[in-house]
Parts: structure tokens; sequence; C-alpha cells
């Protein structure tokens, strides 16, 4: 009844549920047309997205008959936090039916290029009128800044460390706020001479490099980190231990040298595809841009950073992979995980390790930034006994890809089995389970196992990565995580896995799905009908 008068007094009323709302109740609540302003979602921030994108438009892009906007100079330059339209996740929304859910993109959280913020042009707030009276002034109009030369304007603080035998930090991040004065202080740096301890170099920038104020001091500094290492002379001292220090405190590692420190960058990134080689000074010139590609794609890799994705990862924590070789295992989730935005809209990741029994180690909707990821699985532990890699897909399939556990309708899904080989004999059945329900699966094998078991687990030659040793399984990094991408930009099927609860069935519509109950009611069949249920 208050819904109704307050509708009655023409005021828009959108109705948002959480989880598991009673359906019925918001469709009596919402105004007219219940496909505009019936929103319901897995969790608060979802719903909040939605409603923003519902909104946008047209209720806030609206303007009064006889406005127009004019304008005017701009006061100053702010970094926000503002939404944006992007990716492919997709919002759980109102429909013309009565149990269906309209599917539409949501906008995502995320920090913004510097932005001109612009107050009102007339010092008493209002508009420009057409005609006489007054009407509401629209605060604060955004104008967009012009892109720098170099590409969209970027938060980034540059420091410059230079190394012998010892190292100093002549450069400071955030020392200098344009890129003048800090040209200048580069060419003002001085050759030392001195022994090449490029280990000690490592473990000092890890420690010092990144303690300076925050790039803007309005804004939390959450950027990605990133050292830059520039050698030509083989280090006098190990670089193994300095370069896991390094990655332990989260910094992303990019190698650049000649041909004769390729073996040594790899050590050190863990990655060929993080290290830059050139053949001469000019080479080196001409190799600029792919260095900047790659200092750019950290923490938002490209072709990833706007794809939604459902990733589970499957880890052989059984005696056969052993404790030592486990440790390999968990250490390439951990720097496979810095490769995608892991958050609510783009990409969520489970974490499933298993023995002769699988276990969830945390769900996908169970972390909400990379840091907090990173932590989780470093506390991952080693099970031993026997393998089982069918019952660990099983798992996947019936407790993790599931809307219940976190699993997002409209969201491509992936998941990554590493394994010994044993126990692969049981994974064909649920690989198809997988498949069928459109789950990929990728297999990856490190050591000898009979190539045809694995075949039927992971479907394709495509789909199977066959590794001869655990020491070699970082170089293969960039080409599981460059298929795991493509994946994420394929189309969607948004019954597939099927979002029905309780053997319901799913129908699908264009831009929408329904779910066919049988016994039970709601969007996913997941209210029973039975009062004592």
């Amino acid at each position: 009844m208050p819904a109704m008068q307050v509708k009655e007094r023409h005021i828009t009323v959108f109705a948002v549920g959480i989880k598991f709302p009673r359906w019925e109740e918001l469709h009596v609540l919402a105004s007219e047309p219940p496909e505009r302003h019936l929103l319901f979602a897995g969790d608060a921030d979802d719903a909040a997205n939605g409603l923003y994108s519902a909104l946008s438009d047209p209720v806030c892009a609206a303007t009064a008959p006889g406005c127009k906007v004019e304008s005017h100079p701009c006061e100053r330059r702010t970094l926000e936090t503002v939404k944006e339209v992007a990716g492919n996740y997709v919002c759980w929304k109102g429909s013309k039916q009565p149990n269906a859910v309209q599917a539409s993109l949501c906008p995502f959280i995320s920090k913004a290029e510097p932005r001109v913020r612009c107050g009102s042009p007339f010092p008493d707030g209002q508009l420009s009128r057409g005609h006489a009276g007054r009407v509401p002034a629209l605060q604060g109009l955004p104008q967009e800044v012009p892109p720098s030369p170099g590409g969209p304007g970027l938060a980034m603080s540059v420091g410059v460390a230079q190394y012998d035998e010892h190292v100093q930090i002549p450069i400071e991040l955030g020392q200098h706020k344009d890129a003048f004065s800090l040209m200048r202080s580069i060419d003002a740096l001085n050759f030392s001479g001195g022994r090449t301890l490029t280990g000690r170099a490592l473990q000092y920038v890890a420690q010092h490099g990144f303690r300076s104020a925050p790039a803007f001091a309005d804004v939390q500094d959450d950027l990605p980190r990133v050292v830059v290492l520039l050698t030509d002379t083989k280090s006098q001292d190990s670089v193994a231990e300095a370069a896991k220090y390094a990655k332990d405190q989260n910094l992303f590692l990019i190698g650049v040298g000649s041909s004769s420190m390729r073996a040594e960058l790899t050590t050190v990134t863990g990655n060929p595809q993080q290290t830059i080689i050139y053949s001469d000074p000019q080479d080196l010139f001409n190799r600029m841009p792919e260095l900047q590609r790659k200092i750019c794609s950290v923490g938002n890799p490209e072709g990833c950073q706007a794809q939604s994705l459902d990733l589970a990862f499957a880890v052989d924590a059984s005696s056969g992979a052993g404790l030592e070789n486990f440790l390999h295992l968990r250490h390439f989730v951990r720097s496979s995980c810095l490769h995608f935005v892991i958050n609510r809209d783009v990409t969520q990741i489970a974490l499933v390790i298993y023995g002769s029994k699988a276990h969830t180690v945390f769900a996908l909707d169970a972390h909400t930034s990379n840091s907090a990821v990173l932590q989780a699985i470093d506390q991952v532990p080693f099970l031993g006994g026997s393998a089982s890699a069918g019952s660990a897909l099983q798992h996947v399939h019936s407790d993790v890809m599931t809307v219940q556990k976190g699993a997002r309708p409209g969201v491509n899904k992936v998941v990554v089995l590493l394994t010994s080989g044993g126990g692969m004999q049981d994974a064909a059945v649920p690989a198809q389970q997988l498949r069928h329900n459109g789950i990929l699966v990728f297999v990856v094998v490190i050591g000898d196992t009979d190539r045809d078991t694995l075949l039927r687990a992971a479907g394709s030659p495509t789909y199977l990565v066959h590794i001869s040793s655990y020491e070699d399984l970082q170089y293969y990094q960039g080409l599981i995580i460059e298929r795991i991408c493509e994946e994420a930009r394929s189309p969607v099927n948004l019954c597939k896995p099927n979002p029905c609860m309780n053997q319901g069935v799913c129908i699908l519509g264009p831009g929408s799905y329904r779910c066919e109950c049988h016994g039970w009611e709601g969007p996913h069949c997941e209210s029973s009908k039975d009062p004592l249920h």
C-alpha cells in the first residue's frame, strides 16, 4: 500500500532484491514496466552496479524541458573512482515474464584517468533557463581530459635505482610530478663502475624502492608495482632468491638485456614473456613500445582486462606430486592470478586441491581483490595420499561452478587442472560433464602419462598442455593465460551451466533466460512451494 501511494505521487520505485528474494513481492512494489525497475543480484555490490546502470539511462540523463547545459571554465583536476561500462559481466534484471531473468551488461568500478571536474557556471547554481521559473541544478558535470600522446591518462609514478656492488635510489617514486623534471634527473645520473651484484640490488629495491608517498594524496594507492631490470652484465651473486623475495612482495619483474643475459633474466622474471632481449643499442630503442605494453599490461593484461571470467584451479596435492612439486604448482597458480583483475565484475577465482578427495580452498565469490587471493594461496596445505583427478573435476562441477557458490550466469567459465598425471583414468566422464555445461577444461600435466588418457579428459589437443618437468612449468604460463583469455572473449550461453536449482530446466530467450520449475518457484527455482519443506 505505501509503495502504491508513493507511485501515485509520480515517484519512481526501483525494487532491488539480493541473492534469492521474494520475486512476486518485488513485482508488486516496483514501478511499471517491471523490466526497467526490477533488479536482483548475488550480493549488494552487484545490485548497486545494476541499479547504477538502470539509473544512468534515462533517469539521470533527463533534462527538464527548456533547459540547456552551457560550458564553463573547469576548476581542478582529480583522480576519482567512477563506474565504467566494460566487460561482459551480466546483471540480473527484471523481465516482462514473472519468473524470467533479463540479462544486461553491468558497469564495474575502477580508477578512472584524471578528469577535469567542473562547477556550475551560475553563481546561484542554476542552469540557464529557456523559460521563466527556477529549475534544479546539474552540479559537477564532468568533462574528459584529452588523452596524452602516449595513450590514456594513467596514474603512474616512476623512480630510478642504479647499482654496482652498492645500490642507491637517486630518483625516488613520486619525486617528480612531470616528465621534463624526471628526464633532467635521469640525464644527471653518473656511471659508477664496480662489481655487478644484481641479486643484492633486487633485494634492496624490493625492500626500499616503494616506500614513497602515494601518487595521489586523495586516492588509495593500489597501483601495480613493477620493477624493470636493465642489465648487460652477468651477476656476480645469486639472483634466484632475491627474485623470489621481490615476487613475494607482489612486485612484477620485467627483465631487459642482451642475448647473453637471456637465461639469467628468465631466472629473475620466471617467464620468458616478461623478458626483452635486444641485439644493439638501436634495437633496444626500437623495443621501447614492447616494454611499454608489458608495463601497461601488469594487473590489466591485454585481451583480459575487460573480460569477465569465472576461473577455477584444481591442483594435485597428492603423494604422487610430492611436497616440493606441489609448491611449484602453488607458485604457478599464484603468479597466474597476477595476470587477472580480480573482483566481482571481472575475474572470480576459485581454488580446489585434491588427493583421493577434493577440497575447496576458496570459492569463486570468497575473495574480491588480487591481494586477498594471493594471501589465501600462500596458506594452501599439502595433502598427500593417492590422486583422483576425476573426483576433483566432479567436485568443481557440483560444488564450485554453481550459482549457489558464487558462479555468475552469463559469464564464461574455465577449469585449469594441474596434475602429475596420477588418477587421470577417472577424469574423462566429469570433464565431459563440465564441457556439456559450457565449462572449458584445460589439462596441464607434468611428467609422463598415457596421452590417450589425457586427451579423453582434455577433449581436444588444444586444451592439453604436456610439460616434461616442474621446473619448466613457468615457461608455459604465458601460453596458458593466453588460451584462457581467448575463452573469456568467446560468446556466452546464459543457460550453460544451468543457473536453475532443484532440477529446474533453463529456457533461453533473447538476452534472457527463465527457469521451468517443478515443485519449486522463484527465478532460479530456489523457493519450495511446500511451506513445510
